[in-house]
C-alpha cells in the first residue's frame, strides 16, 4: 500500500492532500506515521538555491511517502545555519526555537490521533533535532530521526557516489545529485568546475564555514549526476523499511 499522495506543488515542498485524504488513509491504519521534512535556508554555493537543504529533505520524504503509508507533512524551511552567516541570503532560527517548533508539531499531531513523528533532516547543522528526538523517546512518545550516518553510508554505496560523507560536505556530489534529479531546473551553471575539498574541519564552529571555504562549497559537485540522486533516494527509502517497522512493531 502506498501511502500519501505524491502530487505537490511549489516545487514539491508543499503535500496537496485534502482533510478527506487524511480521514481515509487514517482510518485504515492501524498506527498513523507522520513524516516531517526539516531543512534550511542557507548558501550552497553559486550554483545551488538557498533552499537546497530543503529541497533535499522534501524529496526523501516524498520517496518515503510513496513507499510507506504515512502522512507527510509541509517542511520546515528555516533552521539553524548559523555557520553559514557570512553568505547573503542566509537566514536562520536558533536551536530553542527549533527544538520548540518540532515539539509543538508532535503535541499537535498527538491530539489528532497520530503518535509517531519521523523527522526528515535534510541539514548536517540541525544538531538539537537529535535532542529532540532523544528527549521525547525518553518521555514514551514515538519519534524518530532520518537518515542516519549509516543509511547515507549505504545509499552513498549504492549510488555509486565517490566523495565520502566528511569530504562531501556541502553543496558537493550528494546535494548536487539529488538536485539535478529532483529539480534540475533549480542548478545554476558552475557545479562542473567548484570542486573544493577541506576535510580538517576541526573548528567549524567557531569559525564557521567562512574559516574554510571561499566559495561555499565543500566538496566534489562536479561528480554529481542525475542518476546517483535518483539511486540515492531510492536506496534511503529502502531503509526507511526498518524505521517503519520498529515503530509501528505494536501497533
Amino acid at each position: 500500500m502506498n501511502g500519501s499522495d505524491s502530487r505537490t506543488a511549489a516545487y514539491g515542498l508543499v503535500p496537496a492532500d485534502t482533510t478527506e485524504d487524511v480521514r481515509t488513509r487514517g482510518a485504515s491504519l492501524s498506527t498513523q506515521v507522520a513524516v516531517l521534512p526539516v531543512g534550511s535556508f542557507e548558501q550552497h554555493g553559486p550554483f545551488l538555491p538557498l533552499a537546497t537543504d530543503t529541497l533535499v529533505a522534501c524529496a526523501v520524504a516524498r520517496e518515503i511517502a510513496a513507499a510507506y503509508p504515512v502522512h507527510l507533512l509541509p517542511p520546515v524551511t528555516i533552521a539553524c545555519s548559523h555557520e553559514h552567516a557570512a553568505w547573503p541570503g542566509t537566514v536562520s532560527i536558533s536551536s530553542v526555537t527549533l527544538h520548540a517548533v518540532v515539539r509543538d508539531i508532535a503535541d499537535s499531531l498527538r491530539r489528532s490521533g497520530v503518535e509517531t513523528l519521523v523527522v526528515v533532516n535534510g541539514h548536517g547543522g540541525n544538531y538539537v533535532l537529535g535532542n529532540v528526538v532523544q528527549e521525547s523517546s525518553a518521555r514514551g512518545e514515538r519519534m524518530a530521526l532520518f537518515p542516519a550516518a549509516e543509511d547515507w553510508e549505504t545509499a552513498l554505496e549504492r549510488a555509486g557516489v565517490v566523495t565520502s560523507l566528511l569530504t562531501d560536505m556541502h553543496a558537493g556530489e550528494i546535494e548536487t545529485s539529488i538536485l539535478l534529479h529532483a529539480h534540475p531546473e533549480l542548478i545554476r551553471p558552475g557545479y562542473e568546475t567548484s570542486d573544493f575539498v577541506a576535510d580538517d574541519r576541526r573548528h567549524l564552529l567557531t569559525l564557521g564555514m567562512s574559516g574554510y571555504t571561499e566559495s561555499g562549497v565543500i566538496g566534489r559537485p562536479s561528480l554529481g549526476s542525475a542518476e546517483k540522486g535518483k539511486a540515492l533516494l531510492a536506496s534511503l527509502a529502502d531503509s526507511f523499511g526498518a524505521y517503519f517497522s520498529m515503530l509501528t512493531a505494536d501497533a
